[in-house]
Formats: C-alpha cells, structure tokens, sequence
C-alpha cells in the first residue's frame, strides 16, 4: 500500500473514530453525574454489542441498512446534493421488493433477483423524481425529498393496510410471509446477519473506487466541491445531479429490500422508520465526511452503539437513553464543524473579494 493510500485510508478512519470517542467522553459525563460507573456502563455496552457471535451479528445486521443509506447519502453530498429522502426511498423500496416476491411467478432465484432490481429501481426512480423538480422548476431538493418521506410512509402504510394486506393475518399492517427459498442466504447460520452485509461492505469499497478513479466519480466531485469551476469545465449539473441522485435512491432502495428479504421476510408498517435506519445514515455520512469507507465504519460504530445500548439496560440502572444522548453529541459535534468550515470559507471568500 502507497503512502498516499495508507494516509487516505487512515484519514477514514481516524474522523469517525474521534467522533465516537468525543460522544463516549460526553456519555461518561453524564453517566458519572447520575452515580453509575462508567468503565461497568462502557463495558456492558462493548458486550451488548460484540460480545458474543450472536451480539456481533445483531449489530453488523443491523449496522448493515444504515451502511447503505450512509453511502448513497455520502455519494450525493459529494456532488453538492442535499438527499435528506433516504426514509421514503427505502421504504418504496422495501415495499416494492416484497410485493415483487410475493406475486410475481417464477423459480426462487430469479424472483429474489428481479425483487433485489425492483427495490434499488423503484428507490431510484422516487428519488430521482425530486432531482428532476430541482433541474425542471428549481424546487429545492433538501425540502422536496425531506416532504417526499411522508408520502413514502403514508402510501406504504395504505397499501399493506388494504390492497395488499395479508389475508387472515393477525390483523397488523403488513404483507403475506414470502416463501422461504426467495430469502437471502445467511452468512451465520442461527443468527440475522444475511450476505447483505458483504454487499454493503463490497459497495463501500466500490463506491470508493469509483469516486476516485474514474472519470464520473471525478465530475462528481469536483460539482461538490467546486460548482462554478466544474460548469467552466462542461461538467453538465443537471445531468450529474440526477445521476447521484438516482444511485444514492438505489443505495436507499437497496437497504429497505435486504431487510425484507433477510430479516423481517415481509413488509411491515413502520418496520424501516422505527429503528431510525436513514437517520442513522445520513448521521454516518456526515460523521465521516463522505467518505465511503468512513462512512462504512462509522455505520458499524452507531449500530454497536445501538445494540450495546440495550445490553445496558438490561444489565445496568443506566437507561438506553444513553446511547441516544452519545448520538446526539455526535450530531452537535458534526453540526460544529460543518459550521466552522462554512464560517471559515465564507471569511476566505471575502478576504479574496476585499483583494480584488
């Protein structure tokens, strides 16, 4: 590995890293101010989440969601686009996928192919929806995709409740169970870890690939970063926006499909908005400042945070409460700096105005 890899790849690792450890500074001070111990909290934290084989699956299942949405989130923000619609465009996608499943005919595999193509188009299709409003009407995209969620949620909460709820069910909202052969493959048997979690750690790394050595994922960054010299270059904004915004709604689409094809085996109302996944997403892609091995990293950080917070609860008198507040610091920690280097920007902008 060259010294510029190895520094990149350290880079990557490093900004999640000492995020997560400012949050876990917060979280013993306030675990601290309310009488527990805080090496006895950290330490049933690190068990809840990876301390067994059945712990470390959860939190890589349930990190692996959050994987995808932060890396179609990431590949947006680096082309200058604000996605805040992963919510809706995994849950059309999740939908879609499971009504893909159920009624359309065929052998196993390839209904567990056109379901895993359905979601990632259907998710990209909602998604770039909002893009083409921005490149058509100048509709803002931030407000548009984060008002495209409530439709999301409401349509797919009609449909399992009506058309396509499950017959003679328990009554909740959801589909029928999908047959057993169209689930994905499990890479532990006994546990929730399926092989979507090597697709999102595939992806990442592709992902990286792509943004750095190829001649799109060039464009794409230099639209984020630099908008009027990459237009002075013919870097066409329309065209490149919708495409991020197209993939980074497949990502979305793509995640909402895993957890119906290799955890809840159906679509359930409000199985995607509870867990907070996109949230959690677009939390990791800001935390690694979209980078997508970052972003990867910091996906798996949150999960085992989230994980471990339960086995806190369960073993300790410090509520689960604590996981959510060290998040919260994360938010105002990345918050900080996005503020900083804004302000920061903006003075060099107006230093080099005054110059003139």
């Amino acid at each position: 590995m060259s010294r510029l890899k190895r520094t990149l790849f350290l880079q990557a690792l490093l900004q999640p890293l000492t995020a997560i450890v400012l949050g876990l500074l917060v979280g013993a001070v306030l675990i601290a101010a309310i009488g527990g111990s805080v090496t006895e909290t950290y330490a049933e934290m690190w068990k809840g989440a990876f301390g067994n084989s059945f712990f470390a699956a959860s939190t890589l299942a349930r990190a692996t969601p959050i994987i995808l949405i932060g890396l179609g989130v990431s590949l947006a923000f680096r082309a200058g686009v604000f996605n805040l619609g992963a919510e809706g465009q995994m849950i059309l996608g999740a939908l879609s996928a499971a009504l893909v499943a159920l009624h359309v005919p065929g052998p196993a595999a390839l209904k567990l192919l056109l379901a895993l193509l359905s979601g990632m188009l259907v998710g990209g299709l909602w998604s770039a929806f909002a893009g083409w409003l921005d490149t058509r009407f100048r509709m803002n995209l931030l407000i548009t995709t984060l008002l495209f969620n409530y439709i999301a949620v409401l349509f797919a909460g009609f449909m399992v409740s009506f058309p396509f709820k499950e017959k003679g069910g328990s009554g909740g909202a959801q589909t029928a169970m999908i047959a057993s052969d169209v689930w994905l493959p499990k890479l532990l048997p006994g546990s929730t870890l399926h092989v979507g979690f090597a697709v999102a750690l595939a992806a990442a790394i592709a992902l990286a690939l792509f943004l750095r050595y190829t001649v799109k994922g060039y464009e794409i960054r230099m639209l984020g970063s630099n908008p009027l010299f990459a237009a002075y270059g013919g870097v066409r904004r329309g065209r490149v926006m919708l495409l991020s915004m197209i993939t980074s709604g497949a990502f979305a689409g793509l995640a909402g499909t895993f957890e119906v094809l290799g955890t809840q085996y159906r679509y359930i109302d409000n199985m995607l908005s509870s867990p907070g996944f996109a949230w959690s997403g677009i939390m990791a892609a800001l935390i690694a400042g979209s980078n997508p091995v970052g972003t990867a990293i910091t996906a798996v950080l949150l999960a085992a945070l989230q994980t471990g917070g339960m086995g806190v609860e369960r073993n300790t008198e410090i509520p689960l409460e604590i996981s959510n507040i060290i998040q919260a610091a994360l938010i105002l920690f990345v918050s900080a700096k996005i503020t900083f280097t804004f302000i920061r920007r903006r003075k060099a902008r107006d230093a080099d105005g005054n110059a003139v």
